[in-house]
């Protein structure tokens, strides 16, 4: 348990960012309370983080997942059935932009030791990633395997993603 931290500029685009242009086109009277909207916003965000995560074939017993809009943190609760089914949960709620941190509050029905997190840069592969936590990059497959189904090939990474790193077995 603990903060995640995330870029907020990379991940996928989960909101409404073709809408923000055509709202910006036209002035709109301010909301009677501006708490309602920001409260309806931060829902809608957090449903569609949660829709996300189950998209990629993930799920945990009661998974909750709230945003916050004004500290760009997504807090995931629920018990997950293993160590890598919450750290894929976990990397999935933060690759997403607009989103700077995630705070674990999940449990695990079967406690195993926790992964590393990496965020990728400019240049980074799987296979230097794995030269750097493990000795040798021929032992990237785990890389690949610990953050799938979010990665679609091992060639598909980017700057600012970050990406679960797991203890060898």
């Amino acid at each position: 348990m603990g903060i995640i931290n995330f870029i907020k500029e990379a991940g996928e685009k989960l909101f409404g960012t073709a809408a923000a242009p055509a709202a910006a086109a036209e002035p709109a009277a301010a909301p009677a309370d501006p708490s309602a909207n920001l409260a309806e916003l931060n829902q809608k965000a957090g449903d569609a983080i949660a829709a996300y995560i189950r998209s990629q074939g993930l799920d945990a017993d009661n998974l909750g997942v709230t945003y916050d809009g004004v500290s760009h943190t997504v807090t995931v609760t629920g018990n997950a059935a293993d160590q890598p089914t919450k750290e894929k949960i976990l990397v999935a709620a933060g690759n997403v932009q607009n989103v700077d941190k995630v705070d674990d509050q999940m449990t695990v029905t079967n406690p195993a030791p926790e992964a590393q997190h990496h965020t990728v840069v400019a240049g980074d592969n799987l296979w230097k990633i794995a030269e750097k936590y493990y000795g040798s990059g021929a032992k990237n497959d785990a890389i690949f395997e610990a953050n799938t189904p979010m990665l679609k090939s091992p060639d598909k990474i980017y700057p600012g993603q970050v990406l679960v790193i797991p203890p060898l077995q």
